[in-house]
């Protein structure tokens, strides 16, 4: 049965009792997978951009050359009831790039989540990208409420090497419910990319999320060679640290994550990304 409104002070009230590991510190949205700068830093590239750029900011979708797909779990802070699921479909086409998008956060007692329908268009040095979202959040015995958002990105390629771009969250502002009691925050980002070469990217983004600290984000992607690299990064609102590693071969690509938050603990993530066609010869 469905329940148009659930009251805000009983929706937090359980959230609280179900997820004790989430507390005020944690500075950042329950949306928000905890090592988002890593699989979205390819954004503001040309040679380390994915489909995960993509759910970063819809702009990446025109710059992909081959279509593909991927999924990336995490289990954040350790807690079962604090899983996390992604997966992304992109197409590139010659009237640009399409996604469709799925996200998951929490358990059966209460969990969030948002499925996303995305475009992206090059238009000279720069990208163009929308997509519309629906989003719910269910708490079990109270039923689900559901809302439709949107989100815009840009991205510019000022040269060979240097990529900058801004994305925005919910602009409008969307609400849940008939009575719209319960709103979901704003987010609005900047941010930029250096090439200095085939191997390397030195990433940064500055954040601001309604009701909240500015957090900036700055990252590093090194690749040891075509098949491994690393990435590594930290997010100055919670002082988190975040790092991972990736392998690929033929048209697979596989990448262990974790990052560090001082009061809640470690989040460990895995990551698969698979394209149409064979990336790099054997």
């Amino acid at each position: 049965m469905k329940n148009h409104c659930l009251p805000g002070t009983l929706k937090y009230w359980l959230l609280s009792c179900c997820w004790l590991a989430v507390s005020p510190a944690s500075a950042q949205s329950l949306r928000y997978p905890q090592a988002a700068p890593y699989i979205g830093q390819g954004a503001y590239s040309f040679h380390f951009v994915d489909v995960f750029s993509c759910m970063a900011n819809q702009a990446a979708l025109a710059g992909l050359s081959q279509a593909g797909g991927g999924v990336y779990a995490e289990k954040r802070f350790l807690q079962e009831k604090l899983n996390s699921y992604n997966a992304i479909v992109a197409l590139p086409t010659r009237l640009g790039g399409w996604g469709i998008s799925a996200q998951y956060l929490g358990s059966g007692e209460y969990n969030e989540s948002q499925v996303g329908l995305a475009y992206g268009k090059k238009l000279g040095r720069v990208d163009l990208g929308v997509q519309f979202n629906y989003a719910m959040m269910r708490a079990a015995g109270y039923g689900s409420d559901g809302t439709m958002i949107v989100e815009i990105g840009t991205l510019w390629h000022i040269t060979d090497q240097v990529h900058i771009g801004m994305h925005i969250f919910n602009p409008s502002g969307g609400k849940y419910g008939k009575l719209e009691q319960e709103k979901m925050a704003w987010v609005y980002k900047v941010g930029g990319g250096y090439e200095a070469s085939e191997k390397l990217l030195v990433s940064a983004d500055i954040i601001k999320e309604e009701n909240k600290a500015v957090n900036v984000q700055v990252g590093i992607h090194y690749a040891l060679d075509h098949r491994f690299f690393m990435r590594a990064g930290i997010a100055t609102s919670t002082t988190t640290p975040w790092l991972g590693a990736g392998w690929a071969w033929k048209n697979i690509r596989a990448d262990i994550t974790g990052s560090y938050h001082p009061q809640l603990g470690v989040t460990p993530g895995l990551l698969l990304i698979f394209t149409t066609t064979k990336e790099h010869a054997d």
